[in-house]
């Protein structure tokens, strides 16, 4: 008889330590949404410091570096976080994020610079596998959804930190300034290099405060350290709650999975469906086409009529819109579930692009257009940004999870990649509005998709979610 995964009702969490251990770990997503988007502020600065203004080539290699090192911490956090654990790894990325910033505050040519960007994408690749993974596994099923969250709310208020301090830190520019002028301003000698340094303080509290939370129970498990993982989860949720807890994760590890870390398993049959599905979700919540608007906000919001301080502000009201959505879907991801919240973000995203496409044919500009553009952050910010997250550190079974996580975020970055690099293609082939229909009809392709393959997993333990999906 296959025994139910439910913890009684009568449960007792401690929520001050659930909390303090899962907003530590969230600090891998607020460097990870800085690291990723303070590089948009510095790049009119740092571009005619190192005489790479006007070189297509140089300028795609300077914003590409963190991304392809993004691939690689993606890649290698399978294997090394199944090997040595979730914490020595989040630990290691926390180094990585501290070495990055001095680094390339200090850069002293343009191929140090791009090392030190690509050893802060390896920290972004680390962080945005392990830290919802590790929140996941430390949480009890009924509030999994709203704690895994707090990690996409870290990372937007990392990206609200990052495009806070450039609008602070840079000094204002005549709208007609020369590159030789903004070369040689403070903006293009020292500016942007605090704008890089500025991550260095919380970088180094991240690295710091690691080493004082607990391994993942369900890591330590899987390599038959029971005990240690039974005083772990005792902490949050009492001895009883421990008891059933590491009974029922040893549950879907047979004897011979012990301590065993498999890539060939992502192989096979009923496996390969669940990889799947978090793979096309991954890529999904980049080909929805919104992050378009972070990493080429002066081309979208020039496209609307707007000029340089516009540009910026309307930057800031971006984050703050992204930030407060997001506390839209930590209050919602438990109680709607995961499912409804992904294809109403398909489903808006779609209507609003159509809109919005429709406009810039028609060439419409100012507010409007405006309102537009933050109402398809506020439909993203409550839905696919954060949901997609907690599906994907959810749906992989215990022994794989981390191979499996490695692989679904390793298409993500590999997706956000692919529509950084043809979004410039796509607008001047397709024009603003082409491009955003195309991503329309992408949306709708989602909302398809997850109507059909997407299973509602709110409220079910990690290892009710695994058998589950296995049998289905």
């Amino acid at each position: 008889m296959t025994r139910t995964a439910t913890q009684p009702p009568a449960v007792q969490y401690h929520m001050g330590f659930l909390w303090l251990i899962c907003l530590i770990a969230a600090m891998g997503g607020l460097l990870f949404g800085y690291d990723w988007v303070v590089i948009g502020g510095a790049k009119p600065f740092y571009e005619p410091f190192f005489g790479i203004s006007g070189e297509p080539f140089l300028q795609g290699l300077a914003m590409s570096s963190a991304l392809v090192g993004c691939l690689v911490g993606a890649v290698v956090s399978g294997a090394l976080t199944d090997r040595f654990g979730r914490r020595r790894m989040l630990i290691a990325s926390g180094l990585l994020f501290t070495l990055s910033a001095i680094g390339t505050a200090a850069a002293w040519d343009f191929a140090s610079f791009n090392v030190f960007r690509w050893l802060g994408g390896v920290g972004i690749g680390l962080a945005s596998n392990l830290s919802p993974m590790y929140i996941a596994e430390v949480s009890p099923a009924k509030m999994r959804g709203r704690l895994v969250s707090i990690n996409q709310l870290t990372i937007v208020i990392g990206i609200l930190m990052a495009q806070l301090v450039n609008w602070r830190i840079a000094e204002p520019v005549p709208a007609d300034a020369s590159l030789a002028w903004i070369r040689d301003s403070w903006n293009g000698q020292i500016g942007w290099r605090w704008m890089f340094g500025a991550e260095t303080a919380p970088a180094a509290m991240f690295f710091f405060l690691m080493f004082f939370v607990p391994e993942s129970p369900r890591w330590l498990v899987k390599f038959g350290r029971n005990e240690e993982a039974r005083r772990i989860l005792a902490r949050v949720g009492g001895d009883e709650y421990a008891a059933a807890e590491v009974a029922d994760i040893r549950d879907t590890l047979a004897k011979e999975e012990i301590a065993q870390v498999r890539f060939r398993d992502l192989l096979e049959p009923g496996l390969l469906r669940i990889l799947s599905l978090g793979v096309i979700l991954a890529v999904f919540q980049q080909w929805c086409g919104i992050n378009v608007i972070f990493n080429y906000a002066q081309e979208v919001f020039q496209a609307a009529g707007y000029g340089v301080s516009d540009i910026m502000l309307g930057i800031v009201i971006t984050g703050v819109v992204n930030l407060v959505f997001t506390f839209v879907a930590i209050a919602t991801v438990d109680r709607f579930g995961r499912r409804r919240l992904m294809m109403f973000g398909a489903a808006g995203l779609a209507a609003i692009y159509a809109i919005l496409g429709t406009g810039y044919y028609l060439k419409a500009s100012g507010p409007l257009m405006l309102v537009l553009v933050v109402a398809a952050i506020a439909c993203y910010s409550m839905s696919l940004a954060p949901v997609t997250w907690v599906v994907i550190s959810e749906i992989f079974p215990n022994r794989i999870r981390g191979a499996a996580m490695s692989v679904a975020v390793f298409s993500l970055w590999g997706g956000c990649t692919a529509l950084t690099f043809t979004f410039p293609l796509l607008n001047d082939r397709l024009g603003a509005h082409g491009t955003f229909w195309l991503y329309g009809a992408i949306c709708v392709a989602g909302f398809l998709y997850i109507r059909a393959k997407l299973p509602e997993t709110k409220g079910k333990s990690l290892e009710q979610i695994e058998r589950e999906l296995a049998g289905g």
